[in-house]
C-alpha cells in the first residue's frame, strides 16, 4: 500500500518545487540600478531642485519686461481743503456801453457766494515702466539663475552616481555571500564524506575515537558558520531591497556572476583629463563663476538706473462741473545713488575677495580630485593582482587537499592533516570571491572618479 502513494508524492514534491524555482525573482545588476535611480528619494529631491531652479530662472527672465502697477485710492476730509466765501451786493447793470459804468443808476444784486472744494475724491492710476539700464542686474540675474539649473543638474549627476556605487557595492556583497556559501555547502560535503571514512576507519579498529570527534567538532563549526551567513545574507538582502525600493523577497536571486570580463587597462584614462571630466570640478568652476556673478550684482547696485514709463489717471473730481475725468502721461526716470558710493568701495572690494577665496578653493580641491583619480587608480591594480594571486592560492589548496586525500587513504597522515587541509581550501576559495568582489567594486569606483560611471 505504501509504494502506491510514494510515486504521486514523488510527483506532488517535483511539481511544488518547479513552482518555487519559477516564483524566485531574478534581478540583473542593471534592473536593481535602474530601480535604484527610480526609486531613491535623493534623486527625486535632486530633480525637484532642477524644477525649483528653472521656475527661479524664469522669474528672473521677468525683469526684462516693463513692470506695470496699479493704484487705486478714495479720501473725504471733515473740512474741504478750499473754502471760500464771496460776499454779495449791487452789481451795476451793463447795457452795452462801457462809458456808463461808472455812473450806473442801475443795480442788481445778489447774495453771498460759499464755495468748498476737494472735500472727497477717489483716484486710479495705472503705470507701466520699462527699465532701459539697471546697472547690468537684469542680465546678471538671469546668468545666476541660469547657473543656478546647471548647478542643481550637475548635482543630480553626482547624486546619481553615488546611489549607482552604493547599489554595485551592496549587489556583489550580496553576492559574494551567496558564492560563499557555496563554498561552504562544498565544504560540508567533503567533510561528510571524511567522517564516514573515519567513522569506518573507527569501526575497523584503525583509528581511535578521538579522531572521529574532531571531524564532528568541524561539521559542528561548519553548520554555525553556515547559519551565520544565512542570516547574513537575509540582512543584506533586506537592506539591499530597501536600497532599491522594493519589498523584501527571501527568493530574490541576483542573476550576474564574479566573472571578471575587463582588465585595468581597459578602462584607463589620463587622471588630468578625468578629472575635467567630473562633475566635482565642473561644480568647482561654477562656484567660482557664481561668485564672479555675484560682484557684479553688487557693483550694479550702485550703478544709475534708467527707465521709461506710461501712465493714466482717472478721478472722480473735477472743478467745473464735479464729474470723473482722466488723464495721460509718459515720464522717464533716472536713478543716481550718489551717497552709496562711498560704502560700495569697500562692499566691492570683499566681494573680489571671495572671488579670489573661489579661486583657491577650486585649485585646492582640483589636486585633491587628481590624487583621487591616482589612488582609485592603483587600488584597481592592486584589485585585480590580487585576483591572480588568489587563483594561485586556490590551485595550491587543492592541491594541498587531493596529496593529503591520498596520503590519508594510505594511512601516512591523520585526520587533522586531513581537516586543516579542507580548511584552507575553504578560507583560499572565500579569499578569491572576496577579491573578485574587491575588483569589482573598485573597477565601478574607477570609472567614477574618471567621470564615466552612468546608468
Amino acid at each position: 500500500m505504501r509504494k502506491r502513494y510514494i510515486a504521486p508524492l514523488i510527483i506532488l514534491c517535483a511539481f511544488t518545487g518547479t513552482i518555487q524555482l519559477k516564483a524566485q525573482a531574478k534581478y540583473s545588476l542593471d534592473d536593481c540600478k535602474k530601480m535604484a535611480v527610480e526609486n531613491n528619494r535623493t534623486i527625486k529631491n535632486s530633480r525637484l531642485e532642477i524644477e525649483a531652479a528653472k521656475q527661479t530662472k524664469k522669474n528672473a527672465f521677468t525683469g526684462y519686461f516693463p513692470k506695470v502697477s496699479a493704484t487705486g485710492m478714495g479720501f473725504r476730509f471733515n473740512d474741504p481743503i478750499i473754502e471760500y466765501t464771496l460776499p454779495g451786493g449791487n452789481l451795476p447793470v451793463y447795457d452795452g456801453n462801457p462809458a456808463k459804468l461808472p455812473g450806473a443808476t442801475q443795480f442788481a444784486y445778489f447774495p453771498d457766494i460759499s464755495l468748498s472744494l476737494l472735500d472727497k475724491a477717489n483716484i486710479a492710476a495705472v503705470t507701466a515702466v520699462q527699465p532701459l539700464y539697471a546697472g547690468g542686474r537684469i542680465v546678471t540675474g538671469n546668468k545666476l539663475a541660469q547657473l543656478g539649473v546647471n548647478v542643481n543638474h550637475s548635482r543630480l549627476i553626482l547624486s546619481k552616481s553615488e546611489v549607482l556605487l552604493q547599489t554595485e557595492e551592496q549587489y556583489w556583497g550580496i553576492v559574494s555571500l551567496n558564492e560563499k556559501l557555496r563554498t561552504l555547502h562544498m565544504a560540508e560535503r567533503l567533510l561528510d564524506t571524511v567522517y564516514k571514512q573515519a567513522t569506518d576507519s573507527y569501526r575497523a579498529g584503525l583509528i581511535n575515537r578521538n579522531d572521529v570527534m574532531k571531524v564532528s567538532i568541524k561539521q559542528s563549526e561548519m553548520r554555525m558558520s553556515r547559519l551565520k551567513l544565512e542570516n547574513g545574507i537575509k540582512l543584506a538582502t533586506m537592506a539591499f531591497s530597501q536600497h532599491i525600493g522594493l519589498a523584501y523577497d527571501s527568493t530574490m536571486v541576483l542573476a550576474d556572476t564574479l566573472v571578471i570580463s575587463q582588465n585595468p587597462y581597459e578602462v584607463y584614462m589620463d587622471a588630468d583629463q578625468a578629472v575635467i571630466n567630473r562633475e566635482e570640478y565642473k561644480l568647482l568652476q561654477k562656484g567660482v563663476e557664481a561668485e564672479e556673478l555675484q560682484t557684479r550684482l553688487k557693483i550694479g547696485e550702485y550703478l544709475p538706473e534708467i527707465g521709461v514709463g506710461v501712465g493714466a489717471v482717472y478721478y472722480d473730481y473735477d472743478f467745473s462741473n464735479n464729474k470723473g475725468t482722466s488723464n495721460t502721461m509718459v515720464f522717464a526716470s533716472v536713478k543716481i545713488p550718489i551717497s552709496d558710493w562711498w560704502g560700495a568701495s569697500h562692499a566691492i572690494k570683499e566681494k573680489k575677495f571671495k572671488e579670489q577665496i573661489a579661486r583657491n578653493n577650486s585649485q585646492n580641491n582640483s589636486e585633491l580630485l587628481l590624487l583621487q583619480v591616482q589612488k582609485a587608480w592603483n587600488e584597481l591594480n592592486e584589485a585585480y593582482k590580487q585576483i591572480d594571486v588568489a587563483n594561485e592560492t586556490v590551485a595550491q589548496a587543492e592541491e594541498n587537499l587531493r596529496i593529503n586525500s591520498d596520503n590519508y587513504k594510505n594511512g601516512i597522515v591523520n585526520i587533522s592533516d586531513m581537516i586543516e587541509a579542507q580548511t584552507i581550501l575553504q578560507q583560499t576559495r572565500d579569499e578569491l570571491t572576496d577579491a573578485r568582489s574587491g575588483y569589482k567594486i573598485k573597477l565601478v569606483t574607477y570609472l567614477q572618479v574618471t567621470g564615466r560611471y552612468e546608468l
